[in-house]
């Protein structure tokens, strides 16, 4: 184990809502972008999975 390693080293890049953007790069905007639309991509995949669940439940109690 080296004392650089990559995953310690490595920046996550992390959003906050509302936060201030103006000392930001172009690239770190992309980056930004790119880490919010997997997000949502995420949270739609989860709420469709629950509306399912929800609907297969309520076919079952009519």
């Amino acid at each position: 184990m080296s004392l650089f390693d990559d995953d310690r080293t490595q920046k996550k890049t992390v959003h906050d809502i509302g936060s201030d953007l103006s000392l930001l790069s172009v690239d770190e905007l992309s980056a930004r972008i790119d880490l919010l639309k997997a997000e949502i991509a995420r949270l739609e995949s989860e709420k469709a999975q629950k509306g399912a669940s929800r609907s297969a439940a309520e076919s079952l109690f009519r």
